[in-house]
Formats: C-alpha cells, sequence, structure tokens
C-alpha cells in the first residue's frame, strides 16, 4: 500500500474532476427542467448516478414517455464500459477495501476516477478513494440542483442556448479520440447515420427514441469492431497499464 495515498491526497486529486463536473451537470440540470423534470427529480436523479451520458438518454426516454425496458437496455449499453473498468480497478483496491465497500464504491467509478486512481503506481486505499470521490459527487449533484433552479427560473430562449452546453460538451469528448483512434470516427458516422435513418425512415415511425438508441449503438459498435479491431498487443498493453 502506498502510505503516501491519504484522504487529503483523495481531495487534491478530485477537486479539478469535482469542478469540471460542476458545469457539465449545471447543463444536464438546464437540459432536465427545459423537458419539465422538478428540480428535487433532477437532482435525485445526479445523487443515484453519476454518468452524464447515461443520464441524458435516460432523460430523453422518460420525457418520450419511454418504457422501463427501453431504460434498461439503454443504460446497459451506454454504461456498460463500467463493467471493465470496475474489473480493472478491482485488481489495485487493498485490504481495507471490504466486498460491501467495494459494492458501495462502485457506483461513483467514473472515466475520470478511474483514469486519476488506474494511474497511481501503487494499491489505492480506503481513504485516498474516499477523498477521490467525494468532491465529484458533491459537483455533480450541486451543479445539477444550480442547473435545474436556474433553468425553471430564467427565461425560456436563455435555457434553450443552455440546453446546448451538454451537446457541445458530447462533441469536445468526440473530437480528440476521432484524431487518435482510428475506429471512432466511424463509430460515430456509423451511429448518428443509423439514428437519422431510424427516426425519418417512415418503416421505422412512431419507434421509441430509446430503442432507436440502442439499435444505433449495436449496429455501429458490431460494425467498427469488424473492420476496425483493436490488436491483441495493444489491448494487453492497455490492461497493463491499468
Amino acid at each position: 500500500m502506498d502510505k503516501k495515498l491519504k484522504f487529503k491526497n483523495g481531495i487534491r486529486d478530485g477537486l479539478p474532476i469535482g469542478l469540471g463536473y460542476l458545469s457539465v451537470s449545471f447543463a444536464f440540470g438546464v437540459q432536465a427542467s427545459i423537458l419539465g423534470v422538478p428540480f428535487y427529480m433532477s437532482l435525485f436523479i445526479s445523487m443515484t448516478n453519476l454518468t452524464s451520458a447515461g443520464q441524458l438518454a435516460g432523460l430523453t426516454v422518460i420525457a418520450s414517455l419511454g418504457t422501463i425496458l427501453e431504460i434498461i437496455l439503454t443504460q446497459l449499453i451506454i454504461n456498460s464500459r463500467y463493467f471493465l473498468m470496475s474489473l480493472t480497478l478491482s485488481q489495485k483496491l487493498d485490504d481495507s477495501f471490504t466486498l460491501g465497500k467495494r459494492f458501495f464504491f462502485s457506483a461513483f467509478i467514473t472515466d475520470e476516477i478511474f483514469a486519476v486512481s488506474s494511474s497511481k503506481p501503487h494499491l489505492i486505499n480506503k481513504k485516498y478513494f474516499f477523498g477521490l470521490v467525494i468532491l465529484p459527487y458533491c459537483g455533480w449533484s450541486l451543479g445539477t440542483l444550480l442547473g435545474a433552479l436556474a433553468g425553471s427560473s430564467l427565461p425560456l430562449e436563455l435555457t434553450n442556448a443552455l440546453g446546448i452546453a451538454l451537446y457541445a460538451m458530447f462533441v469536445a469528448i468526440i473530437i480528440p479520440p476521432t484524431l487518435s483512434v482510428k475506429g471512432v470516427l466511424p463509430a460515430v458516422i456509423l451511429g448518428a447515420g443509423f439514428s437519422s435513418s431510424l427516426y425519418y425512415i417512415p418503416l421505422f415511425k412512431g419507434l421509441p427514441d430509446g430503442f432507436i438508441y440502442i439499435i444505433s449503438a449495436i449496429l455501429s459498435s458490431l460494425i467498427t469492431a469488424y473492420f476496425f479491431p483493436v490488436p491483441i498487443s495493444e489491448k494487453e498493453q492497455d490492461g497493463g497499464e491499468k
């Protein structure tokens, strides 16, 4: 165990993540307000979830009166990467993590928290990990509350403008990997193409939004994985680094 990894070290590493989540979740709160979700429900969603893409997709399904099955399948596909992240990170936790604590802290694993945790050269202790996740969690919840309250009190024109911020964030997330990973751009284009086709083709008219997301994600992922497979050596290298 790395004795230098203490609670204050986790707070320090989690501060920039929390500040970033504050702005992103503010946009989510505004978007939820635009769709008519009460501010307390928006806060409840963010306090029990910690996934921007999953929350936005779930919010869209709820707003379109989708079914429980749509929400379950949508979340399963969008958040499936957390299965691999959790399995990888579980190998870096020390003996202070009991089985119950592993289940508890697994709810706080995000892309950024995983990246910071996996970059540590030694085993991670409970105090450090708690310090690492507390500010991102508070930032995500507080930002959602502020965004929801602002969305319900600001003029409609301004809230609509703020609602674009969340989609702009996704664009900003997508652009960097498209420049370095050859399979990302085709996956994005295919996903957008399938989604547009399912929405506009008369044969699929009336198909719920949730199933459009699910079908588009599965088809684009399968095609991209087939034509742009990750070399085995690269997989082993990624696994070794994490």
